[in-house]
């Protein structure tokens, strides 16, 4: 049976529909579409693969994980939809999209400055902050299964930006976040929301000057290779839900969360634990590369931009939540203090 809806097919087969009988579940194996938009090779690409693994591994075949990388089935902007309609089971998508689906509390991961470093961004994504976002995502039909990190963010563009200041009129690429699109305004910027697999076009072609993303994710997509210039800022984070469709996993046999569960468990630290390693080694591949100008800011450089981009926390306070921002500063410290 296929049902048509607003440009997504719902493909609803025999053992695999939504609601079947546990029985049909041990006739045929239960497929798992596992879509993400950046490369295998990423964390979050290699997280995926791990979950495929230890997902069919620990079902004992009763499990089949199909991953697509690279925005192979949908763009950015579809695929929380596909989700939703069932189209696909399971994504990844960053922690920005949630805010315009209407869960702007998830907003509060785009403030910039606001994690001193990882362990203190894990006190918020293991802890009960984290647990309460995912229940926001309840009503939309999506469940949410762990938080895999990508890593902090540096800014490039196509001439040198030591201070806030270099940032001036410069066309950026952001996420769809109005957090960033604040950060960016901070420091004279021209925020633009592009898809993650047009910015290599738009960034060759002089659509954008510059953007800013984790080290893996400009290495792994050749954003070195047509900008010129670095700054290792470190100024925010990019991370990523692991989510599947509510109704979808809701409606699986308890035989088969179990083992899922553990997979995605060991799935989640097997990703986070190599981000930093990944990123440190794309940052060193892109440095010997030699076709971009890698700097890091000296302490007086670091503490402008800080100055120029900590206002935003209070500017976007009543879109994320005050209550969600406070939650937060009483897990990692307030960075204002």
């Amino acid at each position: 049976m296929t049902i048509h809806r607003r440009g997504f097919v719902f493909a609803a087969t025999m053992g695999l529909a939504l609601g079947v009988a546990g029985s049909a579940f041990a006739q045929n194996p239960v497929i798992i579409k596992f879509s993400h938009v950046v490369a295998p090779n990423t964390p979050k690409g290699k997280g995926a693969d791990k979950f495929k693994e230890l997902a069919e591994k620990y079902t004992g075949g009763k499990v089949k994980v199909e991953v697509y990388p690279n925005s192979q089935l949908y763009k950015d902007k579809e695929e929380l939809e596909a989700l939703q309609l069932g189209s696909v089971q399971m994504l990844a998508p960053s922690l920005a999209k949630f805010g315009p689906l209407g869960a702007r509390e998830f907003e509060v991961f785009d403030l910039p400055f606001l994690f001193k470093d990882r362990a203190a961004l894990q006190k918020v994504t293991k802890g009960e902050v984290g647990k309460k976002l995912f229940d926001k995502l309840s009503d939309k039909g999506i469940t949410g299964l762990a938080y895999w990190d990508n890593g902090f963010k540096i800014l490039s563009a196509n001439k040198p930006i030591r201070l806030p200041t270099d940032m001036q009129g410069l066309k950026v690429r952001i996420q769809s976040s109005k957090v960033l699109d604040a950060q960016m305004r901070a420091v004279g910027a021209i925020p633009q929301v592009m898809a993650f697999s047009e910015v290599y076009q738009a960034l060759s072609t002089g659509v954008v000057d510059g953007e800013e993303n984790t080290p893996s994710n400009k290495f792994t997509q050749k954003m070195h290779e047509v900008q010129k210039h670095m700054l290792a800022t470190n100024h925010g984070y990019i991370g990523y839900a692991v989510i599947v469709n509510k109704k979808f996993w809701d409606g699986l046999p308890a035989d088969l969360r179990a083992p899922l569960d553990k997979a995605m468990l060991e799935a989640t630290d097997y990703a986070n634990d190599i981000s930093t390693k990944e990123n440190d080694e794309a940052l060193a591949a892109m440095k010997a590369s030699g076709k971009t100008e890698i700097t890091t800011p000296t302490p007086d450089e670091y503490k402008a931009w800080v100055k120029a981009m900590l206002p935003v926390h209070q500017e976007v306070a009543n879109r994320v939540g005050a209550q969600t921002l406070e939650a937060v500063y009483a897990v990692v410290g307030d960075p204002r203090k």
